[in-house]
């Protein structure tokens, strides 16, 4: 009988590294679908969702895991969490505040769903396509949460771009010195730690982004998401050598 194969990453510094420049680059990418191109928040919403829903239907019918596929999907994730965050502010008036709250309730609720279903949210090994399905509608839910609470601490709260990339980090660095001192459940810090990097990385992707005015850098948003795209493909090309060299040692 033949092993089914994993369907997703493995949990390690470089899949961090790589969520939190994917978010960066899921905030300049929306941005520049909604703004810089003038398509508006709805029509970036359905193109975004168009282009996601394609992705995972590639990734969930995969018969294993592959790099590339597996982290343009985050990186559409990401950035159709942008469009959501803007669409409900901005479009639908609901504000940041309420908006978020509506994220935390879809993502419990899919979260709530998965458990029911299995009594298990492990996020690695993945192997079963209902499985990954619930996995992959709670990252859509937890990248849209991370953009809308970083929108709310810059919009609501005030914070610069800079001051709200350090609340946000602060908040990362409590979720890590947990699971270092605490016996709290992996799972659920991993999903803490999934939400914030988002608004991390998408804070720092309007400072790159943003009027300097407003406290940004003022960088063209398609050289912002280049540049992130680059260092995304060569985080990802290092850490996928690496462990083909750490699995052929154990051979």
């Amino acid at each position: 009988m033949s092993k089914v194969a994993n369907k997703v990453a493995k949990v390690t510094i470089f899949f961090w590294i790589m969520k939190i420049i994917a978010t960066t680059l899921g905030e300049t990418a929306g941005d520049f679908i909604s703004m810089t191109l003038g398509l508006g928040y709805y029509v970036g919403f359905a193109v975004t969702f168009a282009i996601l829903a394609i992705l995972l239907f590639f990734q969930i019918q995969s018969p294993k895991y592959l790099p590339a596929l597996y982290w343009a999907a985050i990186i559409a994730t990401t950035t159709a969490g942008t469009e959501v965050s803007d669409l409900m502010d901005r479009s639908l008036g609901l504000g940041y505040a309420v908006g978020s709250l509506i994220l935390v309730a879809g993502l419990l609720s899919v979260l709530a769903i998965w458990y029911y279903r299995d009594r298990d949210l492990s996020v690695y090994p993945i192997v079963r396509k209902d499985a990954e399905t619930t996995y992959w509608l709670a990252i859509v839910f937890s990248n849209s949460l991370g953009t809308a609470f970083g929108d709310f601490l810059t919009s609501n709260l005030g914070l610069s771009y800079i001051q709200g990339a350090f609340v946000t980090a602060s908040v990362i660095g409590v979720v890590i010195a947990l699971h270092y001192l605490t016996k709290l459940s992996d799972i659920l810090l991993f999903w803490l730690a999934f939400i914030f990097t988002r608004p991390f990385g998408a804070t720092f992707g309007d400072f790159l982004t943003k009027p300097v005015k407003d406290g940004g850098l003022s960088l063209p948003r398609d050289y912002a998401s280049a540049i992130a795209f680059i260092l995304l493909a060569v985080v990802l090309l290092f850490s996928t050598r690496k462990e083909k060299k750490m699995r052929h040692s154990v051979e």
